[in-house]
This record gives C-alpha cells, structure tokens and sequence, in this order.
C-alpha cells in the first residue's frame, strides 16, 4: 500500500479459529506503520466459523455478502 496508495484489502477473521485468530490479525494490521490516509483501504469481516467460513452457512452467506460490499466499493 506504501507503494500503490489504490491497494485495497480485505480480511475474512473467524472468531473461533485458533489456528489465525482474528486479534492477531488486527494487532498485525495497526502495526504496519501505515499512513492514517492507507487505513480506509483495509477492510476486515468477522465471522462464527473459523478459517474455514464455507462450511458454515450463515458465515459463508455472510462473508459473500461483505465480499460483494468490498469488490463495489473498490472500483
């Protein structure tokens, strides 16, 4: 993002996944010493499944929905 401020990025977090639990992805994402203005560009969804959100429905159904939300916002 540093280098193409039109980078944009989402991340898929599931609240019962200990495999990459979801603080540790957001205390990652504040840590990149990103300029304020780069913020906007990162969006996160959070979710009942783990990594694993196709295999549950209402957090698949969910996560579809925030991906359609974040490919229209991007262009």
């Amino acid at each position: 993002m540093t280098f193409n401020k039109y980078l944009k990025v989402f991340v898929a977090n599931g609240y019962y996944d200990l495999g990459t639990p979801y603080f540790a992805t957001e205390y990652t994402f504040d840590h990149l010493a990103l300029d304020e203005s780069l913020r906007g560009n990162i969006s996160m969804g959070y979710y009942e499944a783990g990594h694993m959100m196709y295999v549950h429905m209402p957090s698949l159904k969910q996560m579809k929905k925030d991906l359609s939300k974040f490919i229209k916002d991007a262009s």
